[in-house]
């Protein structure tokens, strides 16, 4: 109830940078996409996240605009989209850059991301 409270189960949009220091600071596991309207990988990784998020709600699943965040997008060193930040305890660990990680191609599985992010430790994945 918690982590519902706070967000968890849902796959959603932040409106800006501001929230993102929020929202992870009130959440131990948190996912967010930084993503562009104009690029279609982004709306792949949607679709994922969107499953992911209703099955692992132990983590915060979120989107932020890459356009509209230029300051966290130089402070985190995000220079390819779509980029996961996986961020816990507030600190960003890891991040999931493009396709690469999940078979170079655009028809990945929403299993192939759920374990890229369990190697990372940001979902329970078994």
């Amino acid at each position: 109830k918690e982590w519902l409270s706070k967000g968890h189960g849902e796959y959603r949009e932040i409106p800006s940078e501001r929230d993102f220091f929020q929202e992870v600071k009130e959440s131990k596991n948190v996912v967010c996409h930084f993503y562009r309207d104009t690029t279609f990988r982004c709306q792949i990784v949607d679709k994922h996240l969107t499953v992911l998020a209703k099955k692992h709600i132990e983590t915060k699943f979120l989107k932020l605009n890459a356009e509209k965040s230029p300051f966290l997008c130089e402070r985190l060193r995000i220079k390819v989209i779509p980029t996961l930040a996986l961020v816990k305890d507030g600190k960003t660990q890891d991040y999931v850059v493009g396709f690469t990680d999940l078979g170079n191609t655009d028809d990945f599985t929403t299993e192939t991301l759920e374990w890229r992010l369990g190697c990372a430790g940001i979902i329970n994945y078994r």
